[in-house]
């Protein structure tokens, strides 16, 4: 059974269970689409850790001394083999890849390995499997009485929910002391995967100027870059992640007037600025009206709906195409004008804040695959 509950969270490190107030409120439903129940504390708590642990085998032959370098884009040739009795099947894709270096996708401790070696080179290291190592201060007893849960209700798998919409799972009910153990470390914390890595190639990715407003379109690059917004921007960069042809994706804001807002700034409404996806794609693979023509099918019929996507309501919410050139611009004009009532807006690319870094990649981070051509339901609230 699962409960949907909210604990109090002190710190960004360590729980802190008020004896005297009510720890846990059963909510129902969990995480609906609505602001309010979406938007996260600026405590969450994360597992932090060393993405890459230990080399165990270097070189082989050398083509390059040179090693890539952040925003570079790397092709790369790796396999993964489970450490111990972690065997879930990875959620991205492994083999011959190409990705952004640093720009998320794939295990940090990839990107962390890559950005030390040389082109040819070979490596087998020991590579966090991304959930972190486990962590005691991720653990926590909590009297039942002042839980606010039933005492019928608390038994060892039962699922909660923290405030900032991590899970936890109880591990323990000890009856006689009238208490419970709850543990918000990920169920395959510590899980760990023997990683054989070959750095193939690398070439420089889209410059500073690329990402700006570039109307003569002279890149710097083969790469390209796309701007869009489709209101939660969660299931977005997971759409756009499974897209052949995208080599990097991050979420962020735009369109708005306060420098590097931060989230609860953006969700107020108060910035001027949307949610927005930034991806980078190889042109040769998927076009630019393509990844237009994505986002706009995800929308459905909130094209319709102004500042507004399914129940997330307000102009941070609002849908859009941002171009970086004339010639994105036409191509956006002609997609967006190919259906009918469609009130997404199409301007100038402008500033492009990342957002933090726990909204990253969150739908990969929560367990959904980002394998490329990956057919599951995208699940944006839980």
């Amino acid at each position: 059974m699962q409960i949907l509950a909210r604990i109090l969270v002190a710190t960004a490190s360590a729980f802190s269970l008020p004896a005297t107030t009510s720890a846990f409120t059963i909510l129902t439903p969990y995480r609906t689409q609505t602001q309010t129940t979406r938007t996260m504390t600026a405590t969450t708590i994360s597992s932090q850790s060393s993405p890459l642990s230990t080399v165990t085998t270097t070189t082989t032959a050398l083509a390059s001394s040179k090693s890539p370098s952040t925003g570079d884009i790397v092709q790369t040739t790796y396999t993964l083999k489970p450490n111990g009795d972690f065997v879930p099947d990875p959620l991205f894709d492994t083999g011959t890849v190409t990705l952004t270096l640093n720009h998320g996708n794939y295990l940090p401790g990839l990107h962390a390995c890559l950005s030390t070696m040389s082109i040819g080179e070979q490596k087998t290291v020991t590579m966090d499997a991304g959930y972190g190592e486990k962590r005691e201060d991720m653990i926590a007893v909590v009297p039942i009485e002042s839980s606010g849960i039933g005492k019928g209700d608390v038994k060892i798998g039962t699922e909660l929910f923290l405030s900032n919409g991590l899970q936890c799972r109880v591990v323990n009910v000890d009856e006689d002391e009238g208490t419970f153990t709850i543990d918000a470390n990920h169920p395959l914390a510590g899980a760990s995967y023997e990683a054989t890595v070959t750095l193939d190639g690398f070439e420089k990715g889209p410059s500073e100027r690329q990402f700006g407003y570039n109307p003569e379109r002279v890149p710097d690059s083969k790469f390209d870059v796309l701007t869009i917004a489709l209101g939660c921007f969660w299931g977005g960069e997971l759409e756009y992640m499974r897209v052949d042809g995208v080599v990097g994706t991050a979420v962020g804001y735009t369109q708005g007037h306060k420098v590097d807002p931060t989230y609860q700034e953006v969700c107020s409404g108060t910035t001027g600025h949307t949610e927005a996806i930034q991806v980078v794609f190889d042109p040769s693979i998927v076009s630019y009206e393509e990844l237009v023509k994505i986002g706009m099918e995800r929308l459905g019929d909130s094209r319709k709906l102004v500042n507004q996507v399914g129940n997330d309501q307000g102009t941070q919410y609002r849908h859009g195409v941002y171009y970086h050139t004339f010639e994105q611009m036409t191509l956006a004009q002609s997609v967006i004008g190919s259906y009918d009532k469609c009130v997404s807006e199409i301007m100038e690319a402008t500033k492009f804040y990342k957002a933090e870094d726990y909204h990253q990649q969150y739908l990969l981070k929560g367990g959904q695959s980002a394998k490329k051509d990956a057919q599951d339901t995208i699940r944006c609230y839980g």
